[in-house]
């Protein structure tokens, strides 16, 4: 059986998601002063990062309906979804009324549905680590028991050179991003169970991104199972940074780079940098 991946537009489509899986993307929708922008490959990233220097307001975002994701279901027999983590969006939720639809009315259609309990970076590593588990020719069921473990297990950290649009959106507390922006101190900020949590705080950039490579040996001793991914916005320098380290310090099986697309540009800012493991 030929799997298929359908991701939400958090998740950067990378080459290796794109090739055997054929991934497909549910476009989230970014409404900034009156102008709505589709996620999609079209978005003029450049432009809206403008637009959000120059604007007032925080944008805001709206899930993939579920109509969305049922007609990218139905391109094969048995698909595999990544989303962002439901603590941060409604698309988990829109994607499963969406697998209930599918199933009940296409009999023979098998969806499963992975709460990613990350974003951006994290996505990629999820939809890699089905891939792995697609290429090892392990059945439906099995790929579904491999890549929750894999989810539970992943780390995320991210650094971005503002908390503005993360606080007013309500994706994290006022408290923990006033805490986090204080001081001129560079907050590290980590994934913990879906949630946006402060990790550390380090005095200046060039330290806050050599932390960022010290932690991800902390958190483990072997990688040679792990793809290591990193994804940026308007960053190269640090995030090759970044790779070229954990390349020197680390023994990863693969390190993946990629910019971000709409939805994490809009949360990470111009600088911020999401790494997943």
């Amino acid at each position: 059986m030929e799997y298929k991946l359908v991701a939400d537009s958090c998740c950067e489509l990378v080459p290796a998601l794109t090739g055997p899986l054929g991934a497909r993307t549910a476009p989230l929708t970014i409404l900034l002063d009156d102008v709505s922008y589709i996620d999609d490959d079209s978005m003029d990233i450049p432009r809206f990062l403008a637009a959000m220097k120059q604007s007032r307001h925080i944008p805001k975002s709206a899930c993939p309906a579920p109509d969305v994701w049922a007609r990218l279901f139905l391109e094969a027999k048995e698909v595999f979804a990544v989303t962002l983590s439901s603590k941060l969006s409604g698309s988990y939720n829109s994607a499963m009324v969406a697998r209930e639809m599918v199933e009940s009315e296409h009999p023979g259609h098998r969806v499963h549905v992975f709460d990613s309990l990350s974003a951006s970076a994290g996505e990629i590593a999820v939809g890699i680590r089905i891939k792995e588990c697609a290429e090892a020719g392990m059945a439906f069921d099995e790929i579904v028991r491999e890549v929750t473990a894999f989810i539970h297990g992943m780390k995320t950290y991210f650094i971005v050179e503002n908390l503005d649009t993360l606080i007013k959106a309500g994706r994290m507390g006022r408290l923990t991003g006033y805490v986090a922006s204080a001081m001129s101190l560079r907050p590290i900020m980590m994934g913990d169970a879906g949630e946006i949590k402060l990790y550390e705080k380090a005095r200046g950039s060039v330290r806050a991104f050599t932390r960022l490579v010290d932690i991800i040996g902390e958190r483990r001793s072997n990688f040679s199972d792990r793809t290591l991914v990193i994804t940026h916005c308007n960053n190269e320098r640090q995030a090759h940074f970044i790779r070229a380290e954990a390349a020197r310090r680390y023994n990863f099986k693969e390190i993946v780079v990629a910019p971000t697309r709409g939805i994490s540009t809009m949360y990470a800012n111009e600088g911020g940098v999401i790494i997943a493991f």
